[in-house]
Order: structure tokens, then sequence, then C-alpha cells
């Protein structure tokens, strides 16, 4: 099996409290990962070190066969590596369509953005505000969206950096069924162009339907890895994970 990424002993802190403890694990290439695991498990943690977020205190991260100790955010791009964020992370008086252009734009030319990227984007904007189902709303401030919109923007934002790995922290929580089905849809189409996904995610039902592959975490060591349905039924996991 080819890994998209490797982790070996990483290690990361708060307080003296080891939130990520001696972790060795791997997500496969062009697969679906579920990272699971109780509250505290560290798996935002973990999301937050291979994105740049947090730097740990030991350890190897290897990406796509290329190893760092740490992984610095403005590499993130070329490393062609894109998330989403649990919270959210837009720009409230934005529009729409704003957000989605300022992930792909320079940052040296943030106050040219929409005269010299616009056009260079228009394809990849079109496309994207078709597949998140917000081009009614294209100039409609992020504010006003109601939470199932905003979570789709958040997603559109990340498919405008057309990345190889794609990091969702919760993208279904708290939706209606019909967006949970938009964004599973989305996330089946990104597999589909071979793309590698980790998801974090509470319902045990959608990992099961989502996932080729599932990682559940347990005090910042690994409990368990494999396909979702044998990992699910493993007696430690549901003890941990599901409180039986």
């Amino acid at each position: 099996m080819d890994y998209a990424i490797k982790i070996e002993n990483l290690t990361k802190q708060f307080m003296g409290l080891k939130a990520l403890d001696d972790l060795s694990l791997e997500f496969p290439s062009g697969q679906t990962t579920g990272l699971i695991g109780p509250n505290g498990s560290g798996k935002t943690t973990l999301m937050n070190v291979l994105t740049g977020m947090l730097v740990p205190e030991n350890g190897m991260i290897e990406i796509n066969e290329r190893r760092f100790r740490k992984i610095k955010p403005n590499t993130l791009r070329r490393l062609k590596i894109a998330r989403t964020f649990q919270d959210g992370r837009l720009i409230e008086q934005l529009s729409v369509e704003d957000n989605l252009l300022l992930p792909v734009a320079e940052n040296r030319y943030w106050h040219s953005l929409f005269e010299q990227h616009i056009e260079r984007y228009r394809e990849r904007l079109e496309n994207v505000l078709q597949t998140v189902r917000l081009a009614d709303y294209r100039y409609k401030n992020a504010e006003g969206l109601s939470y199932g919109q905003r979570k789709l923007l958040e997603i559109g934002r990340a498919l405008m950096q057309n990345a190889d790995i794609y990091f969702f922290d919760e993208p279904l929580t708290g939706l209606f069924p019909e967006t949970v089905q938009d964004i599973v849809n989305i996330l089946r189409e990104l597999k589909q162009k071979g793309k590698t996904l980790i998801v974090i995610e509470h319902n045990m039902n959608l990992i099961e339907q989502l996932c080729d592959y599932t990682v559940v975490l347990d005090s910042g060591r690994l409990l368990a890895k494999g396909i979702p349905a044998e990992v699910l039924a493993d007696e430690k996991v549901r003890e941990a994970y599901l409180g039986k």
C-alpha cells in the first residue's frame, strides 16, 4: 500500500500533558481515512501538526516521501495540502466569491486580488460555486449565510486550492441530512479523482459509508487502524470511543 503521509514518534505537549504521545501511523494515498477517537484523543492536534498550525516537540513527518521535522504553513500550497476548520475561518465581511478567491491569492497581491487573480481562477471558481451549491449567493457576504452554507463555503475554500491531500475537521457536524449528503458527494468525488482525504468525524455510520480506512486515537496514542467495519467492531475501540 502506498502512503501519502507517514508519521514517526510524533510528540506534542501542552503544559506538560502529551496530546500526541510518541505516535506513529500512516495515511494511505488516494483513500479516505476516518480519524476518530474520544474527545481529547489528539485528533485535531494531529491535524494541526500536519498542517503547520502546531510544531511538535519530537518526531518525523513524511509527506509523499519528503521528510520534515515540522510543517510550515507557507509550504502547504507547495505540498498540495488543503484543510477545513471545525470553527470555520471565513472573512465575514467579504462575499462568497471573495472568500473563495482568497486561499489561492498570493499574499503580496492581496490588495489587487480581484484585478489580477479573478480571471486566472475564473473557471475553477465557477466549478466550485456549482459544486458547493453557492452560485446564487456569490455576492452575499459570508456573515449572511446559514450554518450549512458556511460549512459548504469552508469546503469550497479548500476545493479552490486544487490540492492532492485534504484534511476535513468535522465537516458534517450539526447539518441537515440534505447538506450532509451534498458534502458526502463532494468527498466521494474527490476520492474518485485520486485525492487523499483525512476526515475527523463522530458519526460512525458515516465513517463506515465514507471511509476506506480508519485510524483510532486514544490519549494521543494509536489505538487501532484498518478497515472501518473491523476497527469499529474492536472491543478496545468500543470501550474507548463508544463507551461499551
